[in-house]
Parts: structure tokens; sequence; C-alpha cells
């Protein structure tokens, strides 16, 4: 018995030692998508849309608060994340700004099998802030799609575009920042969501 001590002592002094080497994770920052809130006085409308994920890439579909500090090089933000990736940080901001906006009262996401006559997707291709210089500045780049719901038919596509200077380079102000380039992102697209929808056959 006492060898078995004598050998599993310095085993388990070891384990211990190692454990306490390890480095620890360093603590994050979650930050959700901030909205101002918004509305409208409109009629609302007779047909209802659903909103799905936009795709984007395999960076920006993360958790990362994507940076471009210079060039071509893409990178995150240290220690600070969003809430959601950065997908579903936009479809959610569309579905809160069209339920804010009273029009489209018949509204669903791709997290239901709902049917509805049509549908919002498209491709994120920027989400992030970019470096001008000494100047900061957040960039949300969709290429939106709404699509026929009974045949998945393209109606109508855009591309929106939203550069939103922010005035420190410290997270808070860019997450600030992404909050403010969402605002007029989304009422972009409510806006022009609603004119297609109002006019393309449903059928």
């Amino acid at each position: 018995m006492k060898r078995a001590y004598q050998l599993i002592a310095p085993v388990a002094l070891a384990l211990v030692s190692a454990c306490s080497i390890l480095p620890k994770p360093d603590p994050s920052d979650v930050y959700r998508l901030a909205s101002a809130p918004a509305a409208t006085q409109a009629a609302p409308v007779a047909w209802s849309l659903r909103v799905t994920k936009p795709q984007t890439s395999e960076f920006l579909d993360s958790s990362r608060i994507a940076v471009v500090p210079q060039g071509d090089l893409i990178s995150s933000y240290a220690n600070s994340r969003w809430s959601d990736p950065a997908p579903v940080l936009l479809r959610n901001r569309f579905m809160d700004g069209f339920q804010r906006d009273g029009r489209v009262t018949l509204l669903s996401s791709d997290e239901t099998n709902l049917q509805a006559d049509y549908e919002l997707g498209g491709q994120l291709q920027a989400f992030q802030s970019e470096y001008r210089g000494n100047a900061v500045e957040v960039v949300i780049r969709l290429d939106a799609r709404l699509v026929r719901g009974s045949d998945q038919r393209i109606i109508a596509s855009r591309r929106f575009e939203v550069r939103q200077p922010v005035s420190d380079n410290k997270v808070p102000a860019v997450v600030a920042g992404f909050g403010q380039a969402g605002d007029q992102l989304n009422k972009q697209v409510v806006d022009w969501v609603v004119a297609q929808g109002n006019t393309a056959p449903k059928r």
C-alpha cells in the first residue's frame, strides 16, 4: 500500500501543477445589435413575408466583431463578440424593423416552416468596421433578394450599402456605430420590400 501511494502521489501532484499552468480563457464582452425605435402610420399590407438569414462568408458567419484595419486584411476585436452570428443579428434586426414599422403584419422567419407570399434573403458581403487612415467607419453591405414563395422566383434584387462614421475606435463606440448603420439599412430594406411586395404579382 505504501508503495502504491508513493507512485500515485507524484502523479497527482503533476496533474495539479499542470492544471495551474493552463492558460485561462480571456473574458469576452458580449454585445447586442442595438436599434432605435421607429414607426409608421401607413396601412398594413395584405401579403405575408418570411425573413431568412442572409448567406455570408465563413468569417462573417460567426460572433466575431469584424474589423478591416488595412487593405484586404480582415480581423476581429479581441475579448469582444456579438450575441449571435452576424447573419442572425441582421435577420432579427429586420424582423424587429418590420414589426416596429407595422405595415407587414403577417411575418415569420426561417426558424419556422411557415409558407409566405414573399421571402427576403440575400448575401451579406460586409458587416465590419474599416479604417480609413485615422478614421473608422462601420460598413454593412447586403445584396438583398425578394423571392416569391409559391415558386421561389426572384422578383426583385438590390444592393444596399451603409457607411456609418465612428467617432472613437473603442469597441463600445464601434458597436454603437453598427447600431446606427443597422437602423439606416433597416429603413431602406423595409421600404424597398414593401414597395416591391405591393407591386409584384403574388403568383
